[in-house]
This record gives C-alpha cells, sequence and structure tokens, in this order.
C-alpha cells in the first residue's frame, strides 16, 4: 500500500500546502523534518505523534530530520498560547536538550543509508546569525500585515490584558529560518507538525521560495483531543503531561492511561499510534463496538506503545503489574511496583504493636475510610464487599502481621474503585 493511502486510512493528514507532495513521499527520496523545542524536561505523547509520522516517512525510503530546538526554544513559540511563556534560561534548555535529543535517537534508523535519520540542533545557527544579517536575510521577505494575521498573534493582539512581546512576535521566522537552512544544507523539503503550526510552516515553505527559487512543502496532523476536549496525553488531571522519560511517568502508569483510554477515541490512537495493519486495526474496532469491556482494543494500544517506548519487557511487566491490581499477584509484586500501582489511593498509619495484637478488621475498615462506621463496615464485610491484599474478607478473622506485604503495607479495597493503602509503621 501507498504511504498515501496509509496516511489517509488513518487520518494523519490535517492540512497539506500541495496534495503533490503524497504523491513524492509514496515514492521515497524526500527530506523532511519536524522540529521540537526542549521547553520541558522530556517528551511526552502529544509529541510521539510527529515522531512516527517520521518514522512512517522513513519506512517509506524517505529521510528525517529531527530537530531539537535549542535556539527557538530560547524564545518560546506563541501557537495557541493564551498567555507569554516564561523564558528559560539557557542553562534549562541545555538540561532539556540533552534528555530530548537521546529521547528523539530511539525512535529512527540512524544507519539506513540515503534514508538515515539525521538528528540536528537549531541553535547551531540561530544563535550564530547575527541580528542585521537575519533581518536582511529574512525579515525583509515578510510584512508585518501577513505576520499579524497568524491567529497565534491576532488571538493575543485582540486581548488588552495579555498582547504579545516582539519575543514571542518574532517566533515565526526563526523557525521559517529553519526550513531555509535546512533546505539549503540537507534538500530538505516538507515540514510536518501539528496543526496549531500551519502558519509557521507556510511561512517557511515561502521564504525557501523567495531565498532559493524552489519549491517546499508543508504538511499538519490534527489536534488530538480526548472526549472531554482536552489534549490528549494529558493526565486525568489534566495539569501533567504522560511524559516518555520512564523517571517522570513510569511504563506502567503510562501503560494504565492507556488502558483507560475512552471508546471512541481509541480507534483514532491505534491509527496514530500503532503501526497496526489495516485489517489488525479494523478487527480491533469491531471489537470495540462488539464487546467494549472487554477492552481488548485499549490492551493492545497499551501493550504495543509502552513496548514502542520503552521495550517489550517494561511493556509486559506494566500489563502484569496491572493484572495485580485486581488478582492474586500482588503478593509477587516487588515493593517499588507495588507502591506505584495504588500510589493514587488515600493512605493511613498503623502502628506495628496494634496489628502485631490481632485488629478487628471491621475497624480496621472504618478507619480507613472505606465506611463511615463500624456498623457500615460490618454490612460492607458481610457483603463480600471488602478485599484485603485482593482476597475477599468476611471481618471473621481479626487482621494481624500475616497480612502485610513487604512486612508493612495492606491494600484495603471497597468494590473495584476505592482503593486505600495501610502502612505499618
Amino acid at each position: 500500500m501507498k504511504l498515501r493511502d496509509d496516511l489517509r486510512f488513518r487520518g494523519l493528514i490535517h492540512q497539506v500546502t500541495d496534495d503533490a507532495v503524497l504523491e513524492k513521499l509514496s515514492a521515497g527520496g524526500i527530506t523532511a523534518y519536524a522540529g521540537f523545542d526542549p521547553t520541558g524536561p522530556s517528551l511526552h505523547l502529544g509529541h510521539l505523534v510527529p515522531i512516527l509520522m517520521l518514522r512512517r516517512l522513513q519506512m517509506a525510503g524517505n529521510r528525517p530530520i529531527s530537530l531539537a530546538g535549542g535556539g527557538t526554544g530560547l524564545i518560546g513559540d506563541p501557537s495557541f498560547k493564551d498567555t507569554e511563556r516564561p523564558l528559560l534560561s539557557a542553562e534549562q534548555i541545555d538540561e532539556n536538550l540533552v534528555k530530548i535529543r537521546a529521547q528523539l535517537g530511539t525512535f529512527l534508523d540512524f544507519d539506513a543509508g540515503s534514508s538515515s535519520a539525521i538528528l540536528l540542533n537549531n541553535a547551531d545557527w540561530l544563535t550564530k546569525v547575527t541580528l542585521t544579517d537575519f533581518l536582511r536575510e529574512v525579515g525583509k521577505h515578510f510584512t508585518v500585515n501577513q505576520m499579524i494575521a497568524k491567529e497565534a498573534v491576532k488571538s493575543r493582539l485582540s486581548r488588552d490584558d495579555v498582547g504579545i512581546s516582539f519575543t514571542e512576535f518574532s517566533y515565526s521566522l526563526l523557525q521559517s529560518y529553519d526550513f531555509l537552512r535546512l533546505h539549503l544544507d540537507y534538500g530538505c523539503t516538507l515540514q510536518i507538525g501539528g496543526s496549531d503550526q500551519w502558519g509557521n510552516i507556510t511561512m517557511g515553505a515561502e521564504l525557501v521560495r523567495k531565498v532559493a527559487g524552489d519549491t517546499a512543502y508543508g504538511l499538519t496532523l490534527p489536534l488530538l483531543l480526548r472526549a472531554d476536549g482536552k489534549k490528549f496525553g494529558k493526565s486525568d488531571s489534566g495539569n501533567e503531561n504522560v511524559w516518555l522519560d520512564p523517571e517522570r511517568t513510569s511504563p506502567f502508569a503510562m501503560h494504565q492511561f492507556l488502558l483507560n483510554s475512552d471508546d471512541v477515541l481509541t480507534p483514532q490512537l491505534l491509527r496514530y499510534y500503532t503501526f497496526l495493519s489495516h485489517d489488525e486495526i479494523r478487527d480491533l474496532d469491531e471489537a470495540i463496538a462488539k464487546n467494549p469491556r472487554d477492552r481488548r482494543a485499549q490492551r493492545t494500544l497499551a501493550d504495543e506503545v509502552v513496548a514502542m517506548v520503552h521495550g517489550a519487557e517494561a511493556a509486559r511487566a506494566a500489563a502484569r503489574a496491572g493484572e495485580a491490581l485486581f488478582g492474586d499477584e500482588i503478593r509477587d509484586l516487588d515493593e517499588q511496583t507495588l507502591l506505584e500501582i495504588v500510589s493514587d489511593a488515600p493512605s493511613s498509619t498503623l502502628s506495628r504493636g496494634e496489628l502485631a495484637a490481632g485488629l478487628d478488621a471491621a475497624e480496621l475498615v472504618a478507619r480507613s475510610g472505606l465506611a463511615t462506621s463500624l456498623g457500615e463496615a460490618r454490612r460492607f464485610l458481610s457483603q463480600g464487599g471488602i478485599y484485603l491484599n485482593n482476597e475477599r474478607i468476611d471481618g471473621t478473622s481479626p487482621i494481624d502481621l500475616t497480612s502485610t506485604l513487604h512486612n508493612r503495607y495492606i491494600v484495603l479495597r471497597r468494590g473495584r474503585r476505592q482503593t486505600h493503602l495501610v502502612i505499618v509503621a
């Protein structure tokens, strides 16, 4: 199947400056780039879509360039930002850049002959060009009227309480210059990015035409939104990214995030984030429609993405830990994984001496907050709704130190959703 048809099946084409570039990509031999500013300590799930787009292009015989924005990151992109970004120090940018460049290098093939990937940093030219040279070589090709018409700028100018600084106003010129430099130095003719980058990308293609007299193209990917309208890739709180760095978002947490994907969104996620065949994806679509409670599609999505980001063994371990949340396997988990799977649960402390003497199960349930009174706790126990380390208990036997995991934890659960961690001190 042609790359063009695959991208259309997956819904990965939002806008393209000229449909002709899709045929060129299908034939192979095009050099394309995507940029990633190091404004955070890691890339996240939102970044993974354009990264995998580069990988899809490479698999079709094109040469991908991953551009780390060590230069543009010093300025900050105003696109779809309600307020001015806080400027990061050069030291912060450099620290973020080290981690991000390492992540970018894991998804592409850097030893593939004519289609070998290239990893660059735009600080290599943006921090060296003089202001007067930049204004003469780039600034003269764009009018202020043209720049003000950009949606990212226009939306900020319409608000008296926010406005936009000249620093962020100039960002599109810097990104345009990136495209020109990559075209002149590496023969790059295509820039890809999120739908919020359309204005910046088309300005870059125009600069290539005006300076070099060559045709350059732009292609944007759709903005991926959850059912609640928030950007996909944020935690349930909506405030924290799901990072690719395992020290910031563990493989287990990423696996759980994807496993809990909404049924409506999952078909789209399978198309964007996996390399499954069209028939495999259609089969999973059907599984969602016929048996959504089985969550086979979500499990496949979680397994595929975590394996791609962190490795197959990490994906298997994350899946096993998830199963242990509601199974006897919880006793086999190491301490770190145990604490991770109950990290969101409320906790309380119980003295070792009190537990050694034996504690009435109803009292422990009531003290944990899973019941509002001893009477309610006893009722929950008699109804079979209370679990201790995933084993149903009826409250007839006292709880003692033999009930602990790693000699210091007890996981209490009411039903499937309410969990409480008891720490024995």
